[in-house]
């Protein structure tokens, strides 16, 4: 039974051969490419609405340095919105509840930002690990914790997208097995249970789309304070 649980979080497989790739892939293809016509259709339109109210949400915080990277930051919005929504579906996969994809996409990004800092204002970016006016006792300890802290932003970014995904998606697959379950023998608990798991349901639509939103926030954040 434990193990039927976690079966969802396994990468699918035909014929042997893992299909990690096309769930990542196949999300993004849904969405339409853009024309060159006048007049487009409510899909189109809808997308790129979308597409910038999320650039305009997440350029807030930059300066005009940052907004080169506003690109990069608005394709990966919507690559990870859409893979969370997605991963909701019946006789789905969710790549972002493998730690390995999330760390992947986390990690260059952070160590993108930490360079840029680094090249463009070194003095600055290196002044981050020693607050002004630290006693002098506790300078050693403070920039060990610093930089610790600096070190482990990537792992936070990753292990956070993971796990509230994972923990929403147990919850759904237990609550449903739950009222499967008392079907026959207590109907109106299971109705009861059923409802519960439509307003869980909800709940882990508006969840997918604060984890995206909010580890793209955190990455133009970060960019910021190096920038």
């Amino acid at each position: 039974m434990n193990l039927s649980f976690f079966d969802q979080f396994m990468s699918p497989q035909l014929l042997g051969i893992p299909l990690i790739l096309l769930s990542t892939v196949f999300p993004a293809l849904m969405f339409p490419s853009p024309t060159n016509r006048w007049v487009t259709n409510r899909l189109s339109t809808l997308q790129l609405w979308f597409i910038h109210l999320t650039t305009k949400q997440l350029m807030l915080p930059l300066n005009k340095k940052g907004h080169k990277w506003a690109l990069i930051l608005t394709s990966l919005m919507t690559l990870l919105l859409t893979i969370n929504l997605l991963g909701l579906l019946p006789y789905t996969f969710t790549p972002t509840t493998q730690l390995s994809m999330n760390m992947a996409l986390a990690f260059p990004l952070w160590l993108a930002t930490l360079l840029t800092g680094l090249r463009n204002q070194p003095t600055m970016s290196l002044g981050h690990l020693l607050p002004e006016g630290t006693p002098t006792p506790l300078i050693p300890a403070l920039i060990l914790i610093e930089t610790t802290s600096l070190l482990i932003r990537p792992l936070a970014l990753g292990v956070r997208l993971t796990a509230n995904l994972t923990a929403g998606h147990l919850l759904i697959q237990l609550i449903s097995t739950a009222t499967i379950t008392l079907l026959p023998i207590l109907p109106t608990v299971s109705a009861l249970t059923s409802l519960i798991l439509l307003l869980l349901t909800i709940l882990e639509i508006a969840v997918a789309m604060i984890q995206a939103y909010v580890f793209v926030l955190l990455l133009s954040l970060y960019l910021q304070e190096n920038i």
